[in-house]
């Protein structure tokens, strides 16, 4: 009887209660917990999980985190849902994609799965990682809230050894992907707005003292023979950590100060990495039982004026913008599709990509590695992001912190953006100008960079943000939109920046379907006529050191519904089947090539 009451008081409440998601919005898990993860074992959750949307967030209201899981028979309340029984979704995935009546699903749904453990041992610790969950993720292990987490494209630890028992528990995860003013991106974006958990979900068991950062990189003058070595420590320790490169014959001890990090430069002259000659070492680092390990390529990447250096010789991208997206998986990459990027990029005689317009699955970092592609990573302070909101900064550094720490090691990213066709307003400018100055406290071995704005008044690149950065990115559409081709040749005359300048996104639409055009907006031969002229005029350009066009292959986007588009971008080189290229493709790769043999 009493349970019945406290039941009923319980549902009462949540009726009435609007500042329910308070306790559960701590955004606790963030980079600070995040977990180096070169060499660790992991324990796949991927499979099939309980699922259940929940647009009104009763679950969150009448806390179905803290239902038992007891027979139907056997409880002394009916549940709304029941987290143990019933539907299943697989993970990871989109839920966009499963079904229609979830195609524009924007909301909460929850995810139960049981987790049998066979116990800690008496030096371990247990951490939950998640790969990515479209947007804010609440973690719930056996009815303990244990924190939520920021972000639709970064990866994140929470600690379960406190938690966790021998035994079965149950672990859930809530997962809301409404977008809202306050959140990076904010409501307004030209990319689909998928849902769910759609990277790995996984456990990993460390020492109680173990290694949670590992950064390596090549620093100093253009000698290039100084290597540094940053390293972080969770746990108590009096021992240094041992760094060994055993290719390069390199052994070394990093002393730790009190708050467990240390850090040495120790002289090497290690095979420079580059995408003629992609050269990476295996880099092992431990301390006490606990081992770590990373394949790093060494390199420089400078910028002097107007000109971009890469290891002293002169440089220029030869680029493509990518989304993460599939016509069938969504935001779900399989490793077949990544291979299938990269051929294609090779294919353009690509040196070269944006990975746009948020933290891309960290394989495709690894891969570009291992092929020797330059990567420029962004993340998603897009559009009209509220700049004058301090909730909203500290999204978007926490964002761009977990980026930088998940990829610093990999030798393919030589940009972080911080930024896509942002108003020049001051509080956009202030808001900038802290991304910047974070990316540069924890990476100075890379560019910054940010798609700036044009002023199409006088009509020439004209943006303050472009002195804090190191390359300005510019997104013209010069044949497309409003914008008359002859103005993009003013546009370059009337430009001086004195830095370089990427062509971060040029284009058309061609439509390749059912009821294609032959001439005009959105046919094939106006997208390849585009193409043909931006490639004349952005060649005499001296300042312009790169072009990343605008995309690889079509790409879904709520925004964009009349007869040719459907709901896609049609901008791709290559239709959404991402195997059927368009005349464009072909023009892009011969110019791409023309400069590669001059190279």
């Amino acid at each position: 009887m009493l349970e019945r009451m406290e039941g009923a008081e319980n549902a009462l409440a949540c009726l009435h209660d609007e500042d329910y998601d308070v306790p559960f919005n701590t955004q606790s898990l963030n980079a600070d917990g995040l977990v180096f993860m070169g060499g660790r074992q992991q324990e796949l959750l991927n499979g099939e999980w309980n699922f259940c949307v929940d647009l009104l967030d009763t679950g969150l209201r009448q806390k179905w985190h803290t239902l038992q899981p007891e027979a139907p028979e056997d409880r002394s309340e009916p549940y709304d849902y029941d987290p143990y029984l019933g539907e299943t979704v697989p993970v990871p995935s989109c839920w966009s994609m499963l079904k229609e009546k979830w195609y524009f699903f924007e909301g909460s749904a929850w995810y139960t799965r049981a987790v049998d453990f066979d116990g800690l041992g008496a030096d371990e610790r247990l951490f939950l990682r998640v790969g990515a969950a479209q947007y804010d993720c609440k973690v719930f292990l056996n009815g303990a809230f244990l924190g939520n987490h920021y972000g639709g494209s970064t990866p994140f630890n929470v600690e379960l050894s406190e938690y966790i028992k021998t035994g079965r528990n149950w672990l859930m995860l809530v997962v809301n992907n409404t977008r809202t003013r306050d959140r990076v991106p904010m409501r307004n974006t030209d990319w689909f707005n998928y849902g769910g958990i759609y990277r790995d979900v996984s456990l990993i068991r460390t020492p109680k003292t173990f290694i949670k950062d590992l950064y390596v990189a090549l620093v100093g003058d253009d000698s290039y023979s100084k290597i540094a070595i940053d390293v972080e420590v969770d746990g108590e320790t009096s021992q240094p950590v041992q760094v060994a490169i055993a290719e390069l014959g390199l052994t070394c001890a990093i002393p730790l100060e009190r708050d467990g990090r240390g850090s040495v430069i120790i002289e090497a002259r290690p095979e420079l990495w580059s995408p003629e000659s992609p050269r990476l070492y295996d880099v092992e680092a431990t301390v006490g039982a606990d081992r770590v390990r990373d394949r790093i390529g060494f390199r420089q990447i400078k910028q002097i004026g107007e000109q971009l250096y890469l290891n002293g010789e002169s440089l220029f991208l030869r680029g493509i913008s990518v989304h993460e997206d599939d016509e069938v998986h969504g935001k779900v990459l399989l490793d077949s599709d990544l291979e299938r990027r990269f051929r294609h990029a090779k294919e353009l005689n690509c040196n070269f990509m944006r990975f746009a317009h948020y933290p891309h699955d960290e394989r495709a970092a690894k891969m570009a590695d291992e092929l020797g592609f330059l990567l420029w990573e962004e993340i998603p302070v897009y559009w009209a992001i509220d700049f004058a909101n301090p909730a909203t900064l500290k999204d978007a550094q926490n964002q761009l912190r977990e980026l930088i720490r998940r990829d610093r090691n990999r030798a393919s990213v030589i940009i972080w953006s911080v930024g896509n066709e942002n108003p020049d307003t001051d509080e956009r400018l202030a808001f900038m100008r802290a991304l910047v100055e974070t990316a540069n406290s924890m990476d100075p071995t890379r560019l910054t960079s940010a798609a700036c704005l044009v002023n199409h008044a006088k009509n020439r690149i004209e943006d303050r943000l472009a002195q804090y950065i190191n390359v300005i990115g510019i997104n013209e559409y010069y044949g497309w939109y409003d914008e008359n081709f002859d103005d993009l040749i003013e546009f370059l005359d009337n430009s001086d920046p004195g830095k370089p300048v990427v062509i971060s996104e040029t284009g058309a639409d061609g439509y390749i379907g059912e009821g294609k055009l032959e001439s005009g907006f959105f046919s094939e031969a106006y997208m390849a006529e585009v193409y043909k002229k931006q490639i004349a005029t952005l060649r005499e350009r001296e300042f312009v050191k790169g072009i990343s066009p605008w995309i690889l292959y079509d790409f879904r986007v709520e925004r964009r519904q009349n007869m040719y588009q459907r709901g896609w971008n049609r901008k791709g080189l290559i239709a959404s089947d991402k195997e059927t290229k368009k005349q464009a493709f072909h023009l892009l790769s011969a110019f791409y090539g023309e400069l590669k043999g001059k190279a």
